[in-house]
């Protein structure tokens, strides 16, 4: 990797009842950057929330509009998809994400921008001790073992939401436009210069997670179903080991009929054994054509949802070398 010019930063930061911090955070997030970089950007997607954020994030963009844009989206759509919504409109080299309850530090941007001037698309941050409520360290915990499995994630890598990118690998995030994003999922398939960060985890400022057991299912069901066809191939594995124990199951009541009980010292009643074994050939049989099926189905459904083929860095021209 060759190390890259990083002169402009942007900041995303999704709010979601963020009334008592956001102002806040704005202003704690401009002064801890402005003097690193030629210039910083916030943008500010209000998520549908219940409480006053939208009046606090207009205060605060009246404050800075050199270097606010605000985001109202028209109801809650999750933190994921107001990421997308965010990451629009990026017009800096990198843009980093960051929640709105001062559990990730802004100072610790700056480390996170360092580690990517190495050459690195992506760089997230990971923590010697995190300080989220055991439930969400629970669901965090649970998330990564899932996206190890499905996404083909590096192991020991952690998905953590606060993270940077580069403004290229922004601009092919922002290519997808289905309805139920999962950044992570996009970034994993998207490259694999991939960079990790260690920074401080503080306690929330004010409130409490957002993250509830509905939308951490929410959350997985993404992962699941948008981004992995993994559980279609474990329906397929299932029938094929139904339908191979079955001529197992018919030389066991064989026996089991001729001496009277190979386990079980117990006389089979007649058409139990067939029955049995016909549940289990053709239920088998049917969950290996339906997983079949659901193989055709998946692939259809990833093209539909533009999982790319590859990814173009940069293209050169004749006229220019632009990126892409």
């Amino acid at each position: 990797m060759n190390p890259i010019e990083i002169n402009t930063v942007s900041v995303v930061i999704p709010i979601f009842n963020g009334e008592s911090t956001i102002e806040k955070l704005v202003e704690v997030v401009i002064k801890t950057l402005e003097p690193k970089y030629n210039h910083v950007e916030i943008i500010l997607v209000n998520d549908g929330s219940s409480d006053d954020s939208h009046a606090c994030a207009l205060r605060a963009f009246k404050k800075y509009p050199d270097n606010l844009k605000y985001i109202q989206l028209a109801k809650n759509f999750s933190e994921h998809n107001a990421v997308m919504a965010g990451l629009n409109y990026v017009s800096s080299d990198c843009v980093c994400i960051i929640d709105d309850d001062f559990q990730n530090p802004p100072s610790e941007v700056i480390k996170l921008v360092e580690k990517l001037k190495e050459g690195y698309d992506v760089v997230y941050s990971y923590y010697a001790k995190k300080k989220h409520h055991w439930f969400r360290n629970l669901g965090s915990t649970f998330n990564d073992w899932i996206a190890t499995k499905l996404l083909k994630k590096p192991i020991g890598l952690y998905l953590s939401s606060f993270k940077v990118m580069h403004k290229t690998l922004v601009n092919n995030v922002i290519k997808y436009n289905g309805p139920f994003p999962y950044i992570d999922g996009i970034l994993l398939r998207s490259t694999n210069r991939i960079g990790t960060q260690l920074v401080t985890h503080e306690y929330r400022e004010d409130g409490q997670s957002n993250y509830t057991f509905t939308r951490l299912i929410r959350l997985w069901l993404n992962m699941f179903t948008g981004f992995s066809i993994v559980p279609l191939r474990v329906a397929s594995f299932i029938g094929i080991i139904m339908f191979v124990i079955t001529p197992f199951l018919i030389l066991f009541y064989a026996l089991s009929h001729q001496i009277g009980g190979v386990f079980v010292k117990q006389v089979i009643p007649p058409g139990w054994a067939s029955i049995i074994i016909l549940v289990n050939f053709f239920g088998g049989l049917q969950l290996l054509v339906l997983g079949i099926i659901g193989e055709y189905i998946g692939r259809l459904f990833l093209t539909a949802n533009q999982s790319p083929q590859f990814v173009v860095r940069k293209a050169y021209t004749k006229k220019e070398i632009y990126e892409c």
